[in-house]
């Protein structure tokens, strides 16, 4: 109920708030859509293996590991209200384009220094991400460096 910064996460709001309310309403739980996590599992590269602008880059190692952690935190994430799935998601492609991206521009494979999937949401490393999509330059930025997401 209470993020790792001392601030209540959402659902601890939502508690503070239904016992500070005279009226006693009903009590909503945020849940997750199951469906939101399978969306961003498969976003997620696999290995550090790919193929991009027609340029193929070996890898060496899986990035997809240990789903069911990765299910309860990328749900824990979401329902502590700062982050909505979709923003997760987003987050990721965008990382995951610029990272294809630079690697046909450095002819090295960037992917292969991605984390893991539970290492990247562990640390958070989605956050940068979403701070980016959400400044309003990312966008022409983005077309203009000819980024594909």
């Amino acid at each position: 109920m209470i993020t790792s910064e001392g601030k209540p996460t959402k659902e601890g709001e939502d508690i503070l708030t239904f016992f500070d309310s005279p009226s006693r309403e009903k009590l909503v739980r945020l849940t997750v859509d199951s469906s939101d996590f399978e969306r961003w599992w498969k976003v997620y590269p696999g290995t550090d293996s790919f193929e991009h602008k027609n340029v193929k880059f070996k890898g060496s190692r899986a990035l997809r590991v240990n789903k069911e952690e990765c299910l309860l935190k990328f749900n824990k994430i979401v329902a502590e209200g700062d982050y909505t799935a979709d923003d997760l998601i987003k987050a990721l492609e965008y990382d995951v384009a610029q990272k294809r991206n630079a690697s046909v521009l450095s002819k090295t494979n960037k992917i292969t220094y991605m984390q893991n999937s539970l290492t990247y949401l562990n640390q958070r490393t989605f956050e940068p991400f979403i701070e980016l999509m959400k400044e309003d330059d990312v966008v022409d930025s983005v077309e203009q460096n000819g980024i594909d997401i």
